[in-house]
């Protein structure tokens, strides 16, 4: 069975094909942000009130927290032309490439190949800011396919 293609209409007109699925890349954004927002664990200070500590826990980095295992997973179970499609997209929100440039994006990420994607992606600070931009740049609304 073929990859579904998605279809995005780029700023000057021409569609441009995604084997990435709106719906996981807005999911992969929303969970790159909440990874993007992680802090080290602070020792609560002892004079502090304890109501304003539980927020603390939000964004902090705990073991039990699943935020980096879903988020890398998410990434990891794209098919290699899905993955690619990720990678162009963030390199043009990062502004390496612009909407307009989308197959020379998508060449470079085929290019650079499949080698830890995931890895890659995840060692990117703002990658959720990043991906978002790639997505407008190329005439398409991620929180169009969010969590209602």
């Amino acid at each position: 069975m073929a990859a579904k293609k998605h279809v995005i209409d780029v700023e000057d007109g021409m569609p441009v094909e995604l084997d990435l699925d709106p719906a996981i890349g807005e999911f992969i954004i929303l969970k790159a942000r909440a990874f993007d927002g992680k802090v080290a664990p602070v020792e609560p200070d002892p004079g502090s009130n304890a109501i304003d500590d539980e927020e603390r826990g939000i964004i902090e980095d705990y073991p039990e927290d699943e935020t980096e295992t879903e988020l890398r997973d998410a990434i990891e179970g794209l098919s290699d032309d899905a993955a690619y499609d990720l990678v162009a997209v963030f390199w043009i929100g990062r502004g390496d490439y612009t909407g307009a440039d989308w197959e020379e994006a998508r060449a470079a990420a085929v290019e650079r190949g499949g080698v830890d994607i995931a890895g890659y992606l995840m060692g990117e600070p703002s990658l959720g800011d990043f991906l978002e931009e790639g997505f407008i740049a190329l005439g398409y609304r991620p929180q169009d396919y969010g969590p209602d």
